[in-house]
């Protein structure tokens, strides 16, 4: 089927998700840090949260998909196996004797099976290997807490590995060595799976650091791309020579983003909420910049600024001003809700987003703009710093049109069932 994305805001009718599951129980006080989490969730409370997200979603007409589900059955694909098991394999610390306990181990798993290992990892105790057992040099010399194959508990925030722009995946390179493998199970899931067969690719795992998370599509033909802590200027500028050679856009604004942690994307700071109205971060919308950037007759970039992004963004997207809706009304709120990710919203359509229902002040200034917030729990989903639209890739949305003035809104309810 085809898969299309060319805005923030069209209705949402597709999106991949990913069910926290053993993963998560595999945070330690000892690990939690190098796999990326502020905190250890409780897994089960963090299920809840996000089954609700889900049944959200599904009861405004959406279609999820579970990253999970996916892989499993890509994994009954002979070549998707290979593929994915050789990865695994590959890892240089396992050594010789152990990489092939370890293969052995996989071989007799069925693809159910399989994918959990894949996503949850596979801990040293699990292998059940002594020395006089073949375990071999590696295996008796790792700590007993350690794991053969690492968990992926950042595989929640579906976003990061990929997003979309129009009909083409862009599996993105993740920076942060505990992600890197989670580009590797999209791309095979986009690559082998029925459903995905034949799809284009926009970016691929092994480019220049890109992530979903500081790529938005603000209008069709216009992307903002983050630079900043995870994304580089080698990934922004490799993004827009794919995109602009495979006519996806016209425009790339390339933004700056402080390096700091709750800063880590671009949709950390900005999101979209209706087709020509932003919710920002206050402390940044009035000095973040952007870089304009098309490409000229012979492919070649041409790159003008740095100005105002929100000028720029208007300007791109030919509008003669961007609303601003910011996340809070003093300096304090606006801080502690931007680390509790009160920016990070999801548009299921124009006027209408999924946010966390702690960020209590940035809903009110959404709905006083007159956007509707679907909130959700998040206390334990948001450990990992991400919210709804870092749990979240479309897969389709209907195609961009301009929103009628504001005060249509009760009218366009009525006729979309909103």
């Amino acid at each position: 089927m085809t898969h299309f994305v060319d805005s923030e805001v069209g209705r949402l009718r597709t999106v991949l998700l990913h069910r926290p599951g053993p993963e998560l129980a595999r945070l330690t006080p000892r690990n939690n840090d190098s796999l990326l989490f502020d905190a250890i969730p409780w897994v089960g409370r963090a299920q809840e949260e996000h089954d609700a997200f889900a049944a959200a979603l599904r009861e405004r007409d959406v279609e999820v998909l579970y990253l999970g589900t996916l892989l499993a059955e890509t994994l009954a694909v002979a070549d998707a196996r290979t593929e994915l098991t050789e990865r695994v394999l590959a890892d240089p610390r396992l050594g010789d004797t152990l990489r092939r306990r370890v293969a052995e181990h996989l071989s007799y798993l069925d693809p159910v099976a399989l994918a959990g290992v894949l996503i949850a990892g596979l801990a040293h105790e699990e292998l059940r290997l002594g020395w006089d057992r073949g375990g071999g040099l590696v295996y008796r010399l790792m700590n007993r807490q350690d794991f053969v194959i690492d968990p992926l508990p950042n595989l929640l925030f579906t976003r990061d590995s990929s997003t979309w722009i129009g009909d083409h995946a862009v599996v993105t390179s993740l920076a942060m060595p505990a992600r890197r493998r989670e580009t590797t199970l999209t791309d095979t899931i986009y690559r082998h799976h029925p459903r995905f067969v034949g799809t284009p690719f926009g970016y691929a795992p092994e480019l220049e650091p890109l992530e979903g998370g500081d790529v938005l599509l603000l209008a069709p033909g216009v992307v903002a791309v983050g630079v900043g802590e995870r994304t580089t200027p080698a990934g922004a500028e490799r993004l827009a020579r794919r995109v602009f050679a495979a006519e996806l856009a016209h425009t790339i604004l390339v933004v700056p983003i402080a390096q700091e942690r709750a800063t880590m994307h671009l949709d950390t700071v900005c999101t979209m909420v209706d087709s020509d109205a932003v919710l920002m971060y206050p402390q940044v919308a009035d000095t973040l910049s952007a870089y304009t950037v098309i490409a000229d007759a012979d492919g070649e970039l041409q790159l003008d600024g740095p100005a105002p992004f929100l000028r720029a963004a208007a300007d791109a997207m030919d509008l003669n001003t961007l609303r601003v809706i910011d996340t809070g009304l003093d300096p304090v709120t606006a801080e502690r809700e931007q680390w509790d990710d009160g920016n990070n919203t999801l548009a299921i359509a124009p006027r209408l987003c999924v946010a966390y229902e702690r960020n209590v002040e940035t809903n009110a200034q959404l709905e006083r703009a007159g956007i509707e917030v679907i909130r959700i729990a998040g206390s334990e989903l948001g450990s990992g710093r991400g919210g709804p639209r870092c749990m979240s890739c479309p897969l389709v949305r209907e195609p961009f049109r301009r929103t009628d003035p504001p005060e249509e809104v009760a009218r366009l309810g009525q006729l979309t069932g909103v």
